[in-house]
């Protein structure tokens, strides 16, 4: 029919489908207004048109025909014409004639009429694309309101069609629209049936109890070989829109299971594609048509939910297929596929439908091989395990390096002198904490990109050792700033990006930098700095010194060349100092600190006279007064050593809670303690400082007191109480006094990594002897080329199959997945379940 040639016409571009449910402002342009002589004259053989007589339209009637204005563009992707025909007064005909004609909207195709709606059923654009498309489909789009129905046309389509049935709890909505878009592309590939019958939908078997919702099923007849058996059935599990239809029809039209000969990580599918993950069947020839059962078993469980692929490991060199039958590739990008030990076809389905079910898996395999092995397990390969395991999962992602100068023995120096100051990362290619900050350095450089002055390098410390011993680099990794060459400031921060970058841009600022006047002064301690690093710096530090403080001033700035980088320093030295000093009621040497972008500025003598002593102080002072405690500033109150008075919060603290902590903060016990608080919220490792102080979770907030120096005793304020200045002074004094019962007392032991630090220049000596350490070697940077090595410096060998291991023959139904594994099928199976590597 006519209606078929114009599908086949709009079949190509689902987009366009997609795009025709969003009302545009120029929809109402493509509503044509005609007069009756007009219309009848153009109407075109095979076209179809709806249209709505009127005479001058009176105001109930507005409503619908925006409704038509609004469906003119939706209709007119399908081939339909919407058109307002103004019947003059005079007209008598059938169409323009009586009053209750003209309460009707008509459905022609050419010059025949096909379908009459009343107006009241055209409420919106949905009903109307709906309702349209349903009345041109009439013939093909199968209506039913009996289970007898539905099963006569699913046995007429067996072994020939697939069939699409939906369920819409009324025509003229949104899915029936949906639905009905659907037919208008797929009809000739699938068979579409509609039903509004919610008993119709129960009797199908339908275990959902709500048929208030519309639902999609499609039914494989195609594939239906025993004509005494219903068809299967895929419920589509998203709600009814087009993209969703589109996306289950395209999953039910891949094939149920791919046969792959190439590496996993190459293979891309249409469920990947869709957002869906792939599992991998492993197989070998030896137990191809078991894993080939296997497999479809499988796949006919996650249908609609992943795909399913049979991957052969002999056609496919990758050593880590010999320890896993089934592999999980996820469509998110970077993420490194998951190789698996599983039981039984069970476990591939939960770990689909739980994601949680791969760590776990992977835990379970990991104690199992070690059980099985009876290997004395080596404490020293698994140092560093959680930065090890980052690398590995993300080894396969491609660095962007090219922003990234390599140095070699005979560039390093040269270098150093082209640019006024010179970042280098001293690594070593095989070394996981290396490989992880090398990441990090990658988006340094691509934030840093155009900055001027500032040239980013790297030295392979793996290729040239003789460049890291002669820069006294004693451990990997390793941040050097450099400065035409000469002085060089060494990073001993955190090692993210925003670490790192805020290091390097306040580098670039002399530190100290030497103020000429006193508005220069005035303007640094209000935080008057380069626009580009206004981001970058919180706090500002100038020294103030007159001509007879010369000592505390070298000793000063020996203390900006120490703390370059991590802070902002300024120095006045001139005539006048003496007025800008008595300004902030100091006398020089003296320090002022400017907080909060100079809204006050607080005056301290500089009694200290050595660099070292300066560096420290200045530190201190820098600390906030109610800080929050986060895992990045921890070590710097730690280093204090003093007793930690902690409110923990489940979000920021509240303004009477803050008031009263501060007060006490600023007090003379500032000397004595730390007063700070910790948000659960933001950083959730504080739930487990909670859980390893009680044995429950307090209610929140909760203020503690704890000395980690001195016993490790800790003390809950009682819970009754008010959080102010004066019942936490009267708590603290019932400390001293030993008055107040500890909740509980930490350990003992000492706060030490477990394991003593690689020594890696000896394992570079280990793993080349013949170069030694001191003497340059050319070699190019490409760590690549390498073997991978152990901790130890050995060389790693591809494990081999063993002799013994035989595969098993795999059940009919193929839920056993012992046969694809080859150490499974040497073994029985263990109480315990088995999962990742």
């Amino acid at each position: 029919m006519s209606a078929q040639k114009d599908r086949c016409f709009f079949s190509f571009s689902f987009l366009l489908f997609c795009a025709s449910s969003i009302p545009t402002r120029g929809s109402a342009r493509l509503l044509q207004e005609l007069s009756p002589q007009e219309y009848f004259s153009s109407l075109q053989a095979g076209r179809a048109s709806l249209a709505y007589f009127s005479h001058n339209v009176s105001p109930g009637a507005q409503p619908f025909l925006e409704q038509i204005e609004n469906s003119a563009e939706a209709l007119q992707d399908y081939g339909i014409s919407v058109v307002k025909v103004n019947c003059p007064k005079e007209d008598v005909s059938r169409y323009c004639g009586k009053e209750n004609v003209l309460r009707k909207a008509y459905l022609f195709r050419g010059n025949m009429l096909i379908r009459e709606f009343p107006t009241d059923a055209l409420f919106d654009v949905n009903s109307i694309v709906a309702n349209v498309l349903f009345a041109l489909l009439f013939n093909e789009v199968k209506y039913v309101e009996t289970l007898a129905d539905l099963q006569n046309i699913e046995n007429a389509l067996k072994g020939r069609l697939n069939m699409v049935f939906a369920y819409v709890p009324a025509t003229g909505t949104a899915e029936h629209r949906a639905v009905m878009e659907a037919a208008f592309v797929y009809g000739t590939v699938h068979q579409f049936v509609l039903t509004t019958e919610a008993t119709l939908l129960k009797d199908t078997g339908n275990d959902e109890p709500d048929v208030s919702s519309a639902r999609l099923f499609f039914c494989h007849c195609q594939r239906a070989t025993d004509l005494s058996q219903p068809c299967r059935r895929t419920a589509m599990g998203q709600t009814l829109t087009m993209l969703n239809i589109h996306r289950h029809l395209k999953l039910m039209g891949a094939p149920l299971v791919t046969e792959v000969a190439e590496d996993p990580e190459k293979v891309s599918t249409v469920h990947l594609q869709l957002g869906l993950p792939l599992v991998f069947i492993l197989s070998q020839k030896e137990t191809y048509e078991a894993d080939r059962r296997t497999a479809e078993f499988v796949a006919w469980q996650l249908l609609g939910k992943a795909g399913v692929a049979l991957l052969s490991r002999d056609l496919v060199d990758l050593h880590i297929l010999l320890r896993s039958n089934v592999a999980l590739k996820t469509p998110d990008e970077g993420v490194p596929i998951k190789y698996l030990v599983l039981e039984d076809t069970d476990e591939v389905i939960t770990l689909v439908e739980d994601k949680n079910k791969v760590k776990q898996i992977q835990e379970d395999e990991e104690e199992d091989e070690e059980d099985e092995d009876e290997k004395e397990n080596n404490n020293q390969d698994i140092q560093d395990d959680q930065v090890m395991e980052a690398v590995s999962r993300d080894k396969k992602r491609e660095l962007p390096l090219e922003q990234i100068l390599v140095l070699t023995e005979e560039t390093f120096h040269s270098a150093l002198l082209e640019t006024a100051r010179t970042v280098v990362l001293f690594y070593a290619s095989w070394e996981a904490v290396s490989l992880a900050v090398l990441r990090s350095y990658t988006e340094v450089a691509d934030h840093l990109k155009g900055t001027q002055g500032v040239l980013l390098s790297r030295v392979n410390c793996w290729d040239w050792p003789g460049v890291c011993t002669k820069e006294n680099v004693t451990q990997f990794p390793t941040i050097k700033i450099y400065e035409k060459g000469e002085r060089s400031v060494m990073y001993n921060g955190m090692w993210g990006t925003e670490e790192l970058t805020s290091f390097i841009m306040l580098s670039r600022v002399s530190c100290p930098l030497k103020l000429a006047t006193i508005d220069e002064a005035e303007g640094y301690l209000r935080g008057e700095f380069p626009s580009e690093l206004s981001s970058y710096h919180h706090t500002s530090l100038l020294g103030v010194f007159s001509t007879a403080t010369s000592e505390a001033r070298e000793a000063f700035e020996e203390a900006g060349n120490i703390l370059s980088g991590h802070v902002t320093m300024g120095m006045y030295f001139e005539d006048d100092a003496l007025a800008l000093s008595r300004k902030y009621a100091v006398s020089p040497p003296a320090l002022l600190l400017a907080r909060n972008g100079g809204r006050s500025v607080e005056g301290i003598a500089l009694s200290k006279q050595s660099a070292q002593d300066m560096v420290q102080m200045i530190r201190y002072e820098l600390l906030d007064i109610f800080p929050e405690i986060t895992v990045q500033n921890l070590p710097s109150y730690l280093q204090l050593r003093k007793p930690f008075l902690i409110l923990f919060s489940d979000g920021d603290v509240g303004q009477m809670e803050s008031k009263e902590m501060l007060k006490l903060a600023k007090g003379r016990r500032r000397q004595v303690f730390v007063a700070c608080w910790l948000n659960l919220k933001k950083t959730p490792v504080g739930r487990g400082v909670l859980r390893a102080y009680f044995t429950t979770m307090p209610s929140l907030p909760v203020l503690i007191w704890v000395n980690l120096h001195a016993g490790g005793q800790v003390f809950k304020f009682p819970s009754e109480q008010s959080i102010t200045e004066m019942n936490i002074l009267s708590w603290l004094e019932k400390l001293k006094a030993g008055l107040e019962i500890p909740s509980s007392a930490l350990s003992e032991e000492d706060w030490k990594p477990p394991l003593p630090a690689y020594d890696f220049l000896q394992m570079m000596e280990t793993a080349m002897p013949e170069l030694p350490l001191h003497t340059s070697h050319r070699r190019g940077d490409t760590p690549e080329r390498r073997p991978a090595e152990s901790p130890g410096g050995d060389t790693a060998v591809p494990e081999e199959p063993s002799q013994e291991i035989k595969a098993e023959k795999v059940g009919s139904l193929g839920r056993d997945l012992r046969g694809t594994a080859p150490r499974l099928a040497a073994r029985e199976k263990q109480g315990k379940r088995h999962s990742e590597l």
